[in-house]
């Protein structure tokens, strides 16, 4: 028996942002893909020419780069199946649809858009079936000469499948077990439209087929069409050749009522698109999680543990770990409901475990636009280690790194000023001379320093501490006090406290 190498694919169209469902998608085909040494593959379906959108293939392309889940075979990379974008696939759809009416289980339909919908104004959930196909202007109530003609004047058609009565379409999906299909519930679904290009149903099997496809994982809204796609399968005879099926869980608004979707993301406050996503048609701009400020690594934990778990409580995972234990009888049939504050957590996490290396790009840039100049890597890489575990996003560097590169441009008096006295001014002025004479700059030695200055002086260490705090970062934030000092050094911690000092007693 020969063992068909693994091949997997997205097929997303480029009408849009890419939602994290579908990262989540991509996901789950790569990491199937891996862990058996397959392909992952990239194609683009954009055979609805009046939803395309200028610009969405390479922003779906950037996502993935993004993600680090690059396709073996895509539009950019190519590969032994291409073209792998659909509308430069056209010529080869009409040849299989053509085959299908010749065999009987396809047929053309003359039925113009104003005709449809008067049917569907006249009759209550009309669908275009065996219920009512008989009535209706194509070749299956057309006598053939009618039909030739039609054909002849070039009158516009479609092709439409022609669904059995009284059947059952059975398959066995991967995450759900045994589906079945009532076929009297399917409607005729159009295959090839009037401008020659396939829709959807028609050239996902093609394309599946020609391209050697081994496992489809969709979405579960997909579901409803899987009669049509088995039917096609059996129908081109290539039912042997018929893909595995599975058909992930929906990703749920936090609630768990109903799917995840952009308004949702809009109405509560956080992103449900990988990155920043600009519709150059109506100019509206969706925030990603990206520009928010999450790591790819921690972007992709979140997505894995959205309907998939190892059976264990670990929680973080990096994609290596995510391919070595990735099995599909661990997805859950039941949707999975998504919460901001936990994708949060996983990126603290990830912040936590990064190298300072990994993340000085992004830190450096942050700074940068906020008017910093972190020129010193070395200081710039000192800083990240100490303060990263106490940001959940990214940009969250600025507020806690941002005072080591940088003068307070302004001191929180009210928390000063209303408690200060001349014993404290005496206090910092012989902190400054203590601090002077320091050889070994450290932490702890600092610490020492200042605690037994204070007490020398009868003042409680309290009371100077947070003055001390101010006069280093402007305000009430930052890491332990005497850290902040030995990271900032001799020079610019004397300078700050003479500084504020002069701020302080005026």
């Amino acid at each position: 028996m020969t063992i068909k190498k693994v091949r997997v694919r997205f097929a997303p169209s480029p009408t849009g942002g890419l939602h994290l469902g579908g990262v989540r998608t991509v996901l789950f085909n790569y990491l199937f893909a891996k862990k058996y040494d397959g392909d992952f593959v990239l194609r683009i379906e954009d055979t609805d020419q009046n939803r395309y959108v200028e610009g969405a293939e390479a922003y779906i392309l950037d996502c993935l780069k993004w993600c680090g889940l690059l396709p073996d075979e895509s539009p950019a990379a190519g590969g032994p199946f291409a073209p792998y974008r659909q509308s430069e696939r056209k010529s080869i759809y009409r040849e299989y649809a053509e085959r299908l009416v010749r065999q009987g289980h396809a047929y053309y339909a003359f039925d113009t858009p104003e005709e449809l919908e008067q049917n569907r104004r006249d009759i209550p959930n009309f669908q275009y079936g065996h219920a009512y196909r008989g009535g209706l202007r194509n070749s299956l109530s057309l006598s053939e000469h009618e039909v030739d003609e039609l054909l002849d004047a070039q009158t516009p058609h479609v092709i439409r499948i022609k669904v059995p009565v009284d059947e059952r379409v059975v398959f066995h999906d991967m995450i759900r077990g045994h589906v079945a299909f009532d076929t009297n519930q399917v409607d005729d679904k159009v295959l090839l439209k009037a401008d020659g290009m396939p829709t959807y149903h028609l050239a996902v099997v093609v394309d599946d087929y020609l391209m050697k496809i081994t496992h489809a994982f969709r979405g579960e809204e997909w579901l409803p069409s899987a009669p049509v796609h088995l039917l096609l399968w059996e129908y081109l005879g290539w039912k042997n050749d018929m893909p595995h099926w599975a058909h992930l869980p929906l990703i749920l608004k936090p609630d768990g009522h109903g799917k995840l979707s952009k308004r949702d993301g809009a109405r509560l406050g956080f992103p449900v698109y990988a990155m920043n996503w600009f519709d150059a048609k109506t100019g509206e701009l969706t925030p990603g999680f990206r520009e928010l400020g999450f790591l790819p690594e921690a972007f992709l934990n979140l997505l894995a543990t959205l309907g998939w778990n190892d059976g264990t409580d670990q929680e973080i995972f990096t994609l290596d770990e995510l391919i070595e234990k990735f099995t599909m009888d661990r997805i859950s049939k039941a949707g999975a409901k998504f919460d901001f504050e936990k994708a949060k957590w996983f990126n603290a996490e990830w912040i936590k475990k990064s190298e300072a290396g990994s993340l000085k790009p992004e830190v450096k840039k942050i700074l940068e636009d906020k008017g910093i100049l972190a020129t010193d890597e070395e200081y710039l890489l000192k800083v990240i280690d100490k303060v990263k575990d106490r940001c959940v996003l990214l940009p969250d560097f600025y507020q806690q790194a941002g005072y080591f590169f940088e003068q307070p441009k302004e001191y929180d008096l009210p928390s000063v000023k209303p408690k200060w006295t001349t014993a404290k001014t005496e206090f910092f002025r012989e902190l400054i001379s203590g601090f002077k004479a320091v050889d070994k700059w450290e932490e702890l030695e600092l610490e020492t320093l200042f605690k037994a200055l204070a007490e020398e002086k009868a003042i409680k260490a309290g009371e100077v501490l947070l003055p001390f705090r101010i006069m280093l970062v402007g305000g009430k934030f930052g890491l332990h006090v005497f850290d902040i000092a030995a990271v900032l050094g001799k020079e610019k911690t004397l300078d700050r406290i003479e500084k504020a000092l002069a701020v302080f007693v005026a």
